[in-house]
């Protein structure tokens, strides 16, 4: 967790940012990079009390692993992964080195394979692919709580 300044109407707000980052080179690494995910969430939850449903850490590790997944299939290299908490839900970042936007296929049940964008884009609140100077990036955003003071990630309240 970090703080960062605010200057608002010339008095300054801190906040605090929680974010974690991982750096992935390799296909077994994509278990790794869910369970940083559902490690952060989990942290989030009983360190800072923010509420995370069973069903946003779920989403949270599938779009992980899709997203991740992708980088390490198109890209060479590293790609970077950042999960950071903002206005109630977690966005995910996944930066790799292939400047080439993903192509999202239109929905086809009897393809086999390469739904993952599909997928990623059917559950997210947001999704945005942006060109870097190098590579690319996307971020998704995943509400972290559906349905407040109900089903917490772990626990039924």
């Amino acid at each position: 967790m970090e703080q960062t300044a605010e200057n608002k109407g010339g008095s300054l707000v801190l906040r605090d940012v929680l974010s974690v980052s991982g750096a992935f080179e390799g296909s077994e690494d994509i278990a790794v990079a869910r369970d940083l995910a559902r490690t952060f969430l989990t942290d989030v939850q009983a360190l800072h009390g923010l509420p995370v449903s069973g069903r946003a850490m779920g989403t949270v590790q599938l779009v992980v692993s899709e997203l991740v997944t992708n980088a390490r299939k198109y890209a060479p290299g590293t790609c970077l992964l950042t999960l950071e908490i903002s206005g109630g839900a977690v966005e995910v970042t996944v930066w790799d080195s292939n400047p080439t936007p993903p192509a999202v296929l239109a929905p086809d049940p009897t393809r086999i394979g390469q739904h993952g964008l599909e997928i990623v884009m059917a559950v997210c609140q947001s999704f945005a692919v942006h060109r870097e100077p190098v590579g690319k990036r996307i971020t998704t955003a995943i509400v972290l709580a559906d349905d407040p003071g109900g089903d917490v990630a772990g626990r039924r309240l």
